[in-house]
């Protein structure tokens, strides 16, 4: 059985995993964002990409990491009529991913669960998580 095809990309060191279904594309970070007045501190602001406006966030601060250098990609997520950009670290390539194991809920609610790929541990994503983290973040500040 095949597994789903997911894009892995670092955030610094760690491995993460969203579905190739979920991006519309990766692009190169600019250099500077539009701020977005009164956004959380996740949100760097929006970009324009080939006419559209794009909000950036920090998939790091997002995830309560601690904030290190400036990512220099953006994984556009596809949420149907919007889309989303996640600032991150670099993208590994596109895998195939045969079984995820799910986690509790002590991994965080946007973390669907872990997966193995060779040798490494992947952090797959939920990429409807992921969304839903950023609208609570604008409205539990």
């Amino acid at each position: 059985m095949a597994g789903v095809r997911h894009v892995v990309f670092r955030l610094e060191k760690d491995r993460y995993a969203l579905p190739l279904s979920a991006i519309r594309e990766v692009v190169v970070a600019p250099e500077a964002y539009t701020r977005v007045p009164r956004a959380p501190a996740s949100v760097k602001g929006v970009m324009n990409l080939r006419g559209r406006v794009v909000p950036v966030v920090d998939l790091r601060e997002l995830m309560g990491l601690a904030p290190s250098s400036p990512g220099s990609r953006v994984v556009l997520l596809d949420l149907g009529r919007r889309e989303l950009g996640l600032l991150i670290t670099e993208v590994d390539g596109i895998e195939s991913i045969e079984k995820v194991a799910s986690q509790a809920a002590r991994a965080g609610p946007m973390v669907k669960g872990l997966a193995r790929l060779g040798a490494l541990a992947i952090t797959v994503l939920d990429p409807t998580a992921v969304d839903a983290e950023v609208a609570r973040s604008f409205t539990s500040r």
